[in-house]
């Protein structure tokens, strides 16, 4: 251990790639103070006042008190939405969730920690256009892609590509739709069954096939690299490996130097310490970047190769409390 302080894990209450992180902080005996934002304000509690430089003071629920000015670090892990009394207004309710956003919220940011990943870059780094700029900038191959609400552009895009076009949402879509748990991933078009009048809708993109070998899911944690290729044994799994995990058989992978120098130089442009990368890997050997995701679950892929990334990360949220990742 390199040093006191605690580890503060906001987290939902289920997260198995979350409780990776917090047995080895417990194995390598480092305080951690784990909470979700669904418990405030009901049973979490916040008291804080500025002194000097700092603010000094308290986050309390049923189980601990952490003493803010002992936070070396914060791992940021999905935390689900502040949960307010049912006798409150819907009105009411929409200021105390703005309220507790920008207050609990902001109070966290101001403390002078590594936060994992940083807020306000890792908001950023979530806009799909700005990803793929900044990953062709950085020297990685992109597929060609158009955004667009424009049915007619959209399909002299289509037919320009003389190949298979690929709708995918900017952010996942997940819900519920007669009971049953849904989500929409990756799909393929046929560039004469673009439904027009869904795209005049609202923004769109769309890019080329890449033909696929195999994708490789490749995990950068602090300039440490982890790739393992993911084998998809299944027609919905070939086009979005993420639809078909029961699909999938794993082997640990060397990325070529450039792809790994290319990673490295995107996550350093968007000011982020971890990056979860997607890349197809095409029959003829060559690259191509799909996505980066600044908060990616990395669980099943530790679990299926033993690449040792929660050692990383816990590397990481054990290390100086004061640096460059800590300034936002």
């Amino acid at each position: 251990m390199t040093g006191a302080g605690h580890v503060l894990i906001l987290a939902g209450r289920f997260d198995p790639t979350c409780d990776l992180v917090v047995e080895e902080l417990n194995r390598r005996a480092v305080p951690v103070f784990r909470a979700d934002m669904a418990e405030f304000p009901l049973r979490l509690t916040l008291a804080a006042s500025l002194s000097g430089n700092r603010w000094q003071g308290t986050l309390n629920n049923d189980r601990r008190t952490l003493d803010l000015a002992s936070v070396r670090s914060v791992y940021y892990r999905r935390p689900t939405r502040p949960k307010f009394p049912e006798r409150m207004t819907v009105e009411a309710r929409k200021v105390a969730e703005t309220e507790a956003r920008w207050g609990f919220g902001g109070l966290l940011t101001a403390l002078p920690c590594r936060w994992l990943p940083p807020p306000g870059r890792a908001a950023d780094a979530e806009y799909k256009p700005l990803q793929l700029r900044v990953a062709a900038d950085a020297g990685l191959s992109v597929p060609r892609t158009l955004i667009t609400n424009d049915p007619d552009v959209a399909a002299d895009f289509a037919h320009s590509l003389g190949g298979p076009l690929v709708y995918k949402p900017f952010f996942p879509v997940r819900g519920t739709v007669h009971a049953q748990t849904a989500a929409v991933y990756a799909s393929i078009v046929d560039p004469d069954d673009l439904p027009h009048a869904d795209i005049a809708t609202t923004a769109h993109m769309f890019q080329e096939w890449v033909p696929k070998a195999y994708e490789v899911r490749l995990t950068v944690m602090d300039g440490r690299i982890f790739a393992a290729e993911i084998h998809a044994d299944s027609d919905a799994g070939h086009i979005d490996w993420r639809s078909d995990y029961d699909s999938h058989t794993y082997r640990v992978c060397d990325p070529p130097p450039e792809v790994a120098a290319g990673a490295l130089r995107m996550l350093d442009r968007l000011g982020l310490p971890y990056g979860a990368f997607d890349f197809v890997v095409t029959p003829g050997g060559q690259w191509r970047f799909l996505e980066v995701n600044p908060s990616g679950q990395y669980g099943f892929i530790e679990q299926a190769t033993g690449l040792p990334i929660t050692a990383a990360i816990c590397d990481y949220l054990e290390g100086p409390a004061s640096d460059e990742h800590a300034r936002r």
